[in-house]
Parts: structure tokens; C-alpha cells; sequence
């Protein structure tokens, strides 16, 4: 993994592919290459690092020609290093492969080429897929990618070019996202619609099993036995100023001040125009009928939306009283869940690719469980292969980091707790019209949340000095800490940990030194004099506390803190919709600080679509 772009035309290859690229750093790499079909035959360059490195190689001899493709890496099979950037070619030359995802048998497959005489350089699974497609080769390169392919196991987006035949570009799809964008007299592939979004809005969205073959003058589709299919051109109608930083230094800060638009655009068509009610019934397949059968939920999910997951368990269980566990999805096939037909699996997912999500997910349903999902990408596997989709149309996020697409992973959950208790009958009417209330005037509280960043921005160049500190929180508190403490992690490197306030007694008080710092949550007031409690036993040990509260709160609290910033009020259950964006500004302000790369952290990828 990470990137993939591919183009067939008359325009400049060579700059469309790098641009391309460009487009998709979003994702992470640590690598990027592109083969391109010039004069000389099929040449490839490629080199370790960011896209600027490629570039510099490219300016002395640059890849002219009129068919390519491109690849930026992310490491899954190999260290980083220029021989094992993509894309990689067989040892003849004459085919070139750009890869995402995982060839699990890559080594059995290796040792057989290895047998008939093919010379592997590199260390990566993708290799062995040119070399396995020049073996299959016997005159048609189309025929010849549908044979290796049924070799492999795994997943794997792929474009594929061999100088047997110049005028054309094949892609194939299976577990990983493969687009393919229409122009006139030329045609693109991309692993992501910005990569291709500034030359066409018209794609098709592969299926697993779907090949493309396209010419300069079309695209044919096929699947996996070549027989031809068709697939209706879906029309992207994104203002490309949103893959853009829009004036903002990066993109994580801006995706973190387009949270109130996310907000409201989430609950478009969702909310009555009173603002009264919530009703899914038009885009959710469940009927009534099948809720009221409901026994339990699973929530299913990695990273910040297993996060957003938590929040979403508390929601579920206090308005529609259904119980509800939650699990890493990277965990849950493995710990042998029960799985009935009268559970409801949630899974989560950002970009609606992720690897280990989609693994619950199919486990949840070869066990007879509906799923619904959760997603930002209408067009994801996620969203295709789930039983019913509640889209978070918090539109396309750059940044490594999630913002914007958690924040509205928390809306989507308000929705569907709302809208299951409306059902169920579990909470009386004017009370769901008051959460609804408290709901619709969310966006304008994170405004104003937004205008003291200034405030912010001094707590965190603080804090940045420190390698440690601690978030603490109760109840939903402790959820929100989880991804505060989280956000980081991933783009400052300070080490943190989030703790249950009321477990710290029970051995983590161990770790708290003089003038450490300790980001306490204290918006649930039902927890407010335990919490301060808790708070307490920290500072009686030399933590500095930076205390987030609702207004109202924060005298009383500023009685037990070094600091303290109040957030709107709202109804408890709300609060982590508001209590995040503090916590988000406070991490890219000391990431900032720190000189980091705020929108690429190390090691890290948008969409984590391998194992």
C-alpha cells in the first residue's frame, strides 16, 4: 500500500502522474515511483522519501510518454528503500505493477517463480505479481492478469503495464480501493478519487472482482473470468477547493475548523426542519419490525473510531437501552464473539476500507448478524457490502489524523440512538426533542469553541516541553480522553496515556510526578464532585492539571486546577461533540510547536488497508 495512479492519454504523463501522487500523500508513504512507456521502452524511476525526492531524479531525465502509472508506498513488506518502491517490473523489463494491499502466499509464489527461473530483487510481495503475470503471459496481457490473479490470495488493488502492449492499462480490484476516472480521449486510475479529481469527475468505483482495460480511447470492464460487465459512471460533484488547504497552514487545522459544516451537514435530511425529530427510515433497510427485535449491539472498530465507538455504546444504551459492547475490530473475529441473528453489529470506518473493520464485518455477517455501518466514503467496501449505511458526510479529510470525520462519527451515533428510541418507545417525546435540540445547536458551540484557539495554542506550547503526560476522565469524559490522548500521540510523539479517573488509585497514582501534566475531562455532572476527587489525588502529588468543563463549572473548578476551559453547556450526553475540539487544538498546536509534519506523522497511513 498506500497510492495508486495511472493514466493513458495525450497529456503530460510523467506531471499528471506526480500530481496524482501529490493528491494522495494524505494516506502516508514512505516511498514513490512511476514507470512511464517513453521512446527507450518501458522506463522506471523511483526513490525512498517524500514525492519531492522522485521529482529531483525526474528533472535531469524526465519519463516521457503518453501511458504510466504511479505509486506511493507505505511499508508493509521490506524497510523503505529506493529497490523496494514501487512500481516493480519483472526480470525482463517488460512489466510493470503498481500494488496496494497484502499478497499473502507471496513466498509460496516466490519459491515456484524462483524454481522456473525468475530472479527476485527486492523484498516486497508486490514483485512477485509482475513476475507472476510475465509467467502467465502468452500474447494478452488481459488474459494473462485474470490467470495470476487466481494465484493470489489477499488483496490487491493493481495497475499493470507491459511494452507488448503500449496502448494499454489494466486494473484490477479485490479487497482494496480501485476508481477509474473518465475523460475524453483519455482515461485514469487512482486508489482515491482526489488523485484524479482536477482531470475528471466521472468514475467508475470498482468491485472486488472487477478489472478495467483502458485505451486512450475507453475503458472496458470485466470480471475476473472476462466477461464483460457494466457499471453505471457515478459523477463526483466534490469543489476541489476541499482537497485543498483553503488558507489554513494545514490540513488538519483546517478539517478541525470545518467541524461545525460537518455537524450540520450530518444531520441534513436527518433532523425534521422543526427540529423536532430524527428519522432513518429512508435510508436504513431495518424496519421497525427488525429493531424491536434487537438484543444486543456490537460496535466494531480501530483506532479513533473505535473511539467514536465508545461514545456511541454510551448513547446507544441511555437512549435505547439496548446493551451494547464494544471491541478493536482487530480483536473481535479472533475472541469468538457471540453472534446471533437478533444482534446488530456496528462497524466504524472513516474511509470504509479498513482492513481489519471489513474482516469483523464479514465474520459478523457469515454469523448470520446485520451490519450497518458508519462511514465518510459512500462508495467504500464498508458501505457496499453492510446491510444498512448511515453516511457522515463530513466530506473528504486529508490529515492523517482524524478530526472532522470522528467528530461526525458522533453525530451519526446521536442520530441512530435517537432514532432506535423513537421506535422502541424508550424515551418519552419531549425529552428526544430536547436532546434534538441540544443536537441541531451543536455547530454553533463549536464555533465558539473555535474563536479562543488562541487560548489553546498557549496551553499546548506549555505542555510540548513535557515527554508525558495523562488524560483522565468518567463516563464519556473517559471516552473522549481515550482520543484526545490519542491525537497526541499521533502528531507530537509525546508519550500519553488516558486513564479511568477512578481507577487511578488502583496503580496508575504510581506514575504521577512533580509538574507533570494531567488533561482532565469534568463535563458529566453527575460525576462532577467524584471527578474533582480524582483531581485532586493528582495535584496533592505535583500534577499540573488543565481542567475542560462546561460553563457554569468552571469557577468551582478552577478551585482544584492549575487551568481551566469551559466549553458550552449542553446535555451530558453531548458533551464529547464539544469536548473533543479542545483536545484537537491542543495537539496540533504542540505538534506545531514541536516542528512536526502536523498532516504526514511517522509511521502512520490514512487507510489502513492491510492486516
Amino acid at each position: 500500500m498506500c497510492g495508486i495512479v495511472g493514466y493513458i492519454g495525450n497529456g503530460e504523463t510523467q506531471q499528471i502522474l506526480l500530481e496524482g501522487l501529490k493528491k494522495l500523500e494524505y494516506r502516508g508513504y514512505d516511498s514513490a515511483g512511476i514507470a512511464v512507456f517513453t521512446e527507450q521502452g518501458l522506463e522506471v524511476t523511483k526513490s525512498k522519501g517524500r514525492i519531492a525526492n522522485l521529482e529531483e531524479k525526474l528533472e535531469g531525465t524526465p519519463l516521457l510518454g503518453s501511458v504510466g502509472i504511479g505509486h506511493t508506498r507505505w511499508a508493509t513488506h521490506g524497510k523503505p528503500s529506493d529497490v523496494n518502491s514501487h512500481p516493480h517490473t519483472d526480470n525482463s523489463h517488460q512489466f510493470s505493477v503498481v500494488h496496494n494491499g497484502i499478497i499473502e502466499n507471496y513466498l509460496d509464489l516466490k519459491e515456484e517463480l524462483i524454481a522456473k527461473g525468475h530472479v527476485f530483487v527486492s523484498e516486497t510481495d508486490t514483485e512477485v505479481v509482475s513476475h507472476l503475470i510475465a509467467e502467465e503471459y502468452d500474447g494478452n496481457l488481459v488474459e494473462a492478469v485474470q490467470r495470476a490473479v487466481k494465484h493470489m490470495r489477499g488483496a490487491y488493488a493493481l495497475g499493470v503495464l507491459t511494452s507488448h502492449e503500449p496502448d494499454k492499462l489494466v486494473a484490477v480490484r479485490y479487497a482494496s480501493p480501485l476508481v477509474i476516472g473518465i475523460g475524453e480521449g483519455e482515461n485514469f486510475i487512482g486508489s482515491d478519487i482526489p488523485a484524479i479529481l482536477e482531470y475528471t469527475r466521472n468514475v467508475y468505483i470498482l468491485d472486488d472482482g472487477d478489472m478495467a482495460v483502458l485505451t486512450h480511447d475507453g475503458v472496458e470492464l470485466f470480471n475476473l473470468e472476462g466477461k464483460s460487465i457494466a457499471k453505471d459512471i457515478v459523477h463526483i460533484d466534490w469543489d476541489l477547493v476541499t482537497a485543498e488547504k483553503a488558507g489554513f497552514d494545514h490540513f488538519m487545522l483546517k478539517e478541525i475548523y470545518e467541524q461545525p459544516k460537518a455537524y450540520r451537514e450530518t444531520m441534513l435530511g436527518r433532523v425534521s426542519e422543526d427540529g423536532k425529530s430524527v428519522d432513518l427510515s429512508k435510508e436504513l433497510e431495518m424496519n421497525d419490525e427488525y429493531i424491536r427485535s434487537i438484543s444486543k449491539v456490537h460496535i466494531v472498530a480501530c483506532g479513533t473510531a473505535y473511539h467514536a465507538g465508545l461514545v456511541g455504546k454510551s448513547v446507544i444504551e441511555s437512549l435505547a437501552r439496548i446493551p451494547v459492547e464494544t471491541d478493536v475490530a482487530s480483536e473481535y473475529r479472533y475472541r469468538s464473539p457471540i453472534i446471533t441473528p437478533d444482534t446488530l453489529v456496528i462497524v466504524v470506518s472513516q474511509s470504509g476500507e479498513t482492513a481489519d473493520t471489513l474482516a469483523a464485518m464479514r465474520e459478523a455477517q457469515r454469523n448470520g448478524a446485520r451490519v450497518l455501518a458508519i462511514t465518510n466514503v459512500v462508495g467504500s467496501s464498508v458501505a457496499r457490502e453492510a446491510n444498512d449505511v448511515i453516511a457522515t458526510w463530513a466530506g473528504p479529510e486529508i490529515a492523517v489524523a482524524s478530526t472532522k470525520a470522528y467528530s461526525s462519527q458522533l453525530i451519526a451515533f446521536y442520530l441512530l440512538g435517537l432514532h432506535l428510541a423513537r421506535v422502541l418507545g424508550t424515551k418519552e417525546e419531549a425529552e428526544l426533542t430536547h436532546i434534538i435540540e441540544g443536537l441541531t445547536a451543536l455547530p454553533e458551540q463549536v464555533e465558539s469553541i473555535l474563536e479562543q484557539a488562541s487560548v489553546l495554542k498557549q496551553v499546548a506550547e506549555s505542555m510540548s516541553h513535557h515527554t508525558s503526560l495523562f488524560f483522565i476522565g468518567r463516563g464519556v469524559d473517559y471516552a473522549v480522553a481515550q482520543e484526545g490522548s490519542l491525537k497526541l500521540k499521533e502528531i507530537s510523539y509525546i508519550h500519553s496515556e488516558a486513564y479511568a479517573a477512578g481507577e487511578l488509585k488502583h496503580g496508575t497514582l504510581a506514575l504521577i510526578e512533580d509538574d507533570i501534566p494531567v488533561i482532565a475531562l469534568v463535563t458529566q455532572e453527575g460525576l462532577f464532585e467524584k471527578t474533582l476527587s480524582n483531581i485532586t489525588e493528582v495535584k496533592a502529588r505535583g500534577a499540573h492539571v488543565f481542567a475542560v468543563t462546561n460553563q457554569g463549572f468552571e469557577a468551582e473548578v478552577a478551585k482544584s486546577v492549575d487551568e481551566v476551559f469551559a466549553i458550552p453547556k449542553t446535555l451530558p450526553v453531548l458533551t464529547p461533540a464539544l469536548a473533543v475540539v479542545p483536545l484537537q487544538l491542543i495537539s496540533y498546536y504542540a505538534s506545531l510547536a514541536l516542528g512536526h509534519d502536523v498532516d504526514k506523522p511517522r509511521n502512520l497511513a490514512k487507510s489502513v488497508t492491510v492486516e
